[in-house]
């Protein structure tokens, strides 16, 4: 796995690779990634924030703040820092057309 990502993997490179979809996009993340970690090793941002045009990259990571929001294609959100990548997850960087 190369990583062209904001964080580069220094340790732990051992564990099952595990593929997922990005914006339909499909990435590559280690098993036991967070979310987080999974996009930030495969691009350069989370998502852009909704008060400019800046991308975002997390704030707090710890799950203390709101700013790593993302989406699952099926619609709910998750908080990318503290929850765990899976195979297949599909992922979207913007809320779905439905969402409130």
């Amino acid at each position: 796995m190369i990583s062209a990502g904001r964080i580069v993997r220094l340790a732990e490179r051992d564990r099952v690779e595990v593929n997922f979809f990005l914006d339909g996009e499909m990435r590559s993340a280690l098993a036991c990634d967070t979310l987080l970690t999974a996009m930030l090793a495969s691009g350069q941002a989370l998502r852009k924030s909704e008060f400019g045009p800046e991308p975002r990259a997390g704030f707090c990571l710890m799950g203390a703040c709101q700013d790593c929001w993302v989406w699952q294609e099926e619609g709910p959100r998750l908080r990318a820092c503290t929850t765990p990548i899976g195979e297949g997850m599909r992922l979207r960087t913007t809320p779905p057309e439905s969402w409130p």
